[in-house]
């Protein structure tokens, strides 16, 4: 049974920052049909022109009606951040995918009218195709194919605007068309055999090395140092973290699925001024920036990269150097939509990643905080349905600042405390020492005496050995406690 399924989109008043990168990817579009070759299926074109033309195909193995449909919107939203102007989909109801055709031989010529019809250019399933079914699909519609992997990574390779994100992006691409490089004509030919250049016999003998086997050779080459460029980009990573560990500096990174509005959470909570744009991936370079509790405590929050349902292994092997940033953290804010239809179920694929990639510390994931974004968008049954499936999580709009209060103070609740407390008389002219307490401790009380400052603080290991000449113990420093009290009072 095939079924129409619509594709339009309309999107809402949006709350923009970054407002130069904005500009500058609104008049960047996609154009069909400028490429002079037909090896790279996921090539990348830019230029002021046409939009292309799409149709969505989608194969409907299991779940239920409104679960294929949200995938295939999701496909279709996709598909216009890539680029594209959406004509329509067709879902094919089957046990799985036809391993010749995805949809099935039938299907696809009632699939080839369909394209003739709307004067589409291009294909999009909803899901991996194999080599095999890429190329059986390109020769019998006549069009270009593409799956949903080679989409996402159309995307990434769009807006990744760092070193290590346009490297990592790279290496997924790479990962991905290595199985699927295929020859058309003068790319078949043999290169002269391996002994011409000894001089045996009339050019050499042996049939040689195919363009198409240069070419895998080549990218082979490609992907290696890409792998080593990132090995050395993770390295200034450790760098930091562990600067940030010395210093005991709380970390908070903000996971969630892609458009759940985890870069307006971060810009809400620390002014980062991130791009914020209603688009998946919109942001793929983490952010990391300070922050500071109402007790005054300094803690960093990250944000990542955004999920989606059946997420590239290329891409989560490529960016897995970037996502063991929250692997570390201390906290995770995982930003769920509450305006989605099927929250659940980003829920459930945000984890997935999550135990992919490797989240697991010492055996076991960081502390996750559900945080229910977008409760303005919502309407009031949704918001009930959700605070009765998630009775723990704190809901927030970032673009009205709903609850951030509240946010913020379950932030402070949940994150690790310093280990040592004391009491120490720090001499005025030890003000950085006091400076540093304030900064990485938690100061409890302060009282400023004829002969320095009291404090009375939380601090970690190392901070504690430097306040330990310092420190005041037992009746001593109950009663200069007690003193510095007395000669503040009126």
């Amino acid at each position: 049974m095939t079924e129409p399924v619509l594709s339009a989109t309309t999107a809402g008043p949006r709350t923009t920052t970054g407002d130069l990168d904005l500009e500058e990817r609104s008049s960047l579009r996609r154009v069909a049909g400028l490429s002079t070759e037909l090896t790279d299926v996921t090539e990348v074109e830019y230029r002021q022109l046409r939009l292309e033309r799409v149709v969505l195909v989608g194969v409907w193995t299991e779940g239920t009606p409104a679960q294929m449909r949200a995938s295939l919107e999701e496909l279709a939203r996709l598909a216009e951040t890539a680029g594209s102007q959406v004509l329509g989909g067709l879902v094919q109801r089957r046990s799985r995918p036809d391993p010749a055709t995805f949809i099935g031989a039938g299907k696809v010529d009632e699939l080839r009218a369909a394209v003739e019809e709307v004067g589409a250019d291009t294909v999009i399933c909803d899901g991996e195709l194999s080599p095999g079914q890429l190329r059986e699909l390109e020769e019998r519609l006549k069009v270009k194919v593409i799956d949903r992997t080679a989409l996402i990574l159309d995307i990434f390779a769009q807006h990744a605007r760092s070193k290590e994100g346009k490297a990592q992006v790279e290496l997924a691409q790479l990962s991905y068309l290595l199985p699927r490089l295929r020859g058309w004509g003068e790319a078949l030919s043999r290169q002269v055999g391996g002994r011409a250049a000894g001089g045996v016999g009339i050019g050499g003998r042996g049939p040689g090395e195919t363009k198409i086997e240069l070419d895998r050779r080549r990218i082979r080459a490609r992907m290696s140092k890409l792998r080593r460029e990132i090995a050395g980009m993770k390295q200034i990573r450790e760098t930091q973290r562990s600067s940030r560990r010395r210093h005991e500096v709380p970390s908070v990174a903000i996971v969630g699925y892609t458009n759940a509005g985890k870069s307006s959470l971060l810009n809400r909570l620390t002014d980062a001024g991130v791009l914020v744009e209603d688009a998946l991936f919109a942001t793929l370079d983490p952010t990391t920036r300070r922050a500071t509790t109402s007790d005054g405590r300094v803690y960093t929050l990250t944000d990542t990269v955004g999920f989606v349902r059946h997420l590239p292994h290329q891409l989560v092997e490529a960016f897995r150097s970037t996502l063991e940033e929250t692997a570390e953290a201390d906290l995770l804010l995982h930003v769920v939509d509450a305006s989605d239809a099927l929250p659940e179920d980003q829920i459930k694929a945000v984890r997935q990643v999550l135990v992919e990639i490797g989240e697991e510390r010492d055996g076991r994931m960081p502390p996750e905080l559900l945080v229910v974004n977008k409760i303005d968008a919502a309407d009031d049954l949704q918001l009930a349905r959700l605070r009765h499936l998630l009775p723990d999580a704190v809901f927030v709009s970032a673009r009205r600042g709903d609850g951030i209060d509240k946010l913020r103070a379950e932030i402070a609740a949940r994150l690790p405390r310093p280990e040592v407390e004391l009491t120490a008389l720090v001499p005025f002219t030890q003000g950085a020492l006091v400076s540093r307490v304030h900064a990485d401790g938690e100061v409890l009380e302060e009282k400023h005496t004829a002969e320095g400052t009291l404090l009375h603080a939380r601090v970690g290991p190392d901070l504690a050995q430097a306040l330990l000449p310092y420190a005041r113990t037992g009746a001593a420093a109950e009663e200069e406690t007690g003193a510095a009290v007395e000669e503040v009072a009126p």
